[in-house]
């Protein structure tokens, strides 16, 4: 438990040198799911097994990685589909047919925008 607290600390440490730099810290679970949240003026804080980074908490065993970046990666949080400014996207199930975004039922889904394509789920 200490050396964890140990790593953990050198972490903070190490986010708060490189985070000027950078718009988003990126959580990426092991779902594949992508929550952003912005840098700046980031408080991050770790009770028990749950990791808080400003409002969004994390249980530390669901995280992948997580690593800065200068966009918003969201792509799923809880019940409802977040992108950035409400961009266009167009939505597709696991069988390759198109989706509505109002209308998504609990499950694995592929997202293409001018950014890029992105895997999300919706719990």
């Amino acid at each position: 438990m200490k050396k964890l607290f140990l790593m953990m600390a050198l972490f903070v440490a190490t986010l708060t040198a490189h985070a000027a730099d950078y718009a988003y810290l990126t959580f990426e679970t092991t779902d594949g799911a992508k929550i952003s949240v912005p840098a700046e003026s980031l408080n991050i804080t770790i009770s028990g097994t749950t990791l808080t980074a400003g409002s969004q908490s994390f249980t530390l065993s669901n995280l992948n990685k997580m690593y800065f970046s200068n966009s918003n990666e969201t792509t799923e949080i809880g019940d409802e589909l977040r992108l950035q400014n409400d961009e266009i996207a167009d939505i597709y199930d696991l069988n390759g047919r198109k989706v509505s975004k109002d209308q998504l039922p609990k499950g694995a889904y592929l997202v293409k925008n001018e950014n890029g394509t992105y895997k999300i789920v919706v719990k």
